[in-house]
């Protein structure tokens, strides 16, 4: 059995994270994780890349968090992936199998949420609706997108109240969704028993492993050792 970190956050490219990709590597790889996914919240979204400059260099500067993790991953023999939190009027989704030659082919692709999605689908993406019954004050509604994802992460350590992963767990069941976990990691401070992910039967070596394992039914939530 492998575990997997499927939610996590760098300085470099989430604005609201203060632990770099390498610091993550670091921390994972202690922790006895095989690897983990770095989903930096996209341009949409809570992002330190400039709204500004060309779409290239967006791409460039926004898979600065995982080159970097990915660069301690090497070299400490802790698997890292490319991921994408993605976000659309207060939902956000988790995107797997994409990468930078597939961002830079398609530029302005956070302006329109349904042609992304049908374009990563093309790709073989794999799309999680993360927390989605998370009340924030950064947040205005409730969205769910029953038709445009593939599965839920029912468990997220970073939600306040544990009803929101009550919420996402009855979500899936009712539509049928295999379920995920996640960290939701953007610090270094996040203590070791709250951390989350999940389980594979089969071992990751890319990104698309991921799909892979989670529609053949060969993936299950990790569940904190610490629930809320």
């Amino acid at each position: 059995m492998y575990k997997y970190e499927t939610h996590l956050h760098t300085a470099e490219t989430s604005a609201c994270a203060s632990a770099t990709g390498a610091e993550q590597a670091r921390r994972y790889k202690a922790e006895g994780y095989n690897g983990i996914f770095v989903t930096d919240h996209f341009f949409n979204s809570n992002t330190t890349v400039p709204r500004d400059i060309s779409w290239d260099e967006k791409v460039m500067l926004y898979c600065k968090g995982y080159e970097n993790a990915k660069a301690e991953g090497d070299r400490i023999g802790l698997k890292v992936f490319f991921g994408i939190e993605y976000t659309y009027q207060g939902a956000d989704i988790l995107v797997y199998g994409l990468d930078k030659r597939w961002l830079l082919a398609h530029p302005d692709c956070d302006r329109d949420f349904y042609q992304f999605c049908y374009d990563a689908r093309a790709e073989g993406a794999l799309l999680i609706h993360a927390h989605p019954f998370r009340e924030a004050d950064y947040l205005r509604e409730i969205k769910l997108l029953p038709k445009w994802v593939d599965g839920v992460e029912v468990y997220n350590s970073g939600n306040s109240k544990e009803v929101y992963n009550e919420r996402a767990e009855w979500y899936a069941k009712q539509y049928g969704f295999r379920m995920t976990a996640g960290t939701d990691n953007h610090h270094l401070d996040k203590p070791s028993e709250r951390l989350a992910g999940i389980i594979s039967e089969v071992r990751f070596e890319c990104a698309e492993d991921y799909a892979g394992a989670f529609f053949s039914g060969r993936v299950i939530p990790l569940y904190p050792k610490e629930r809320l």
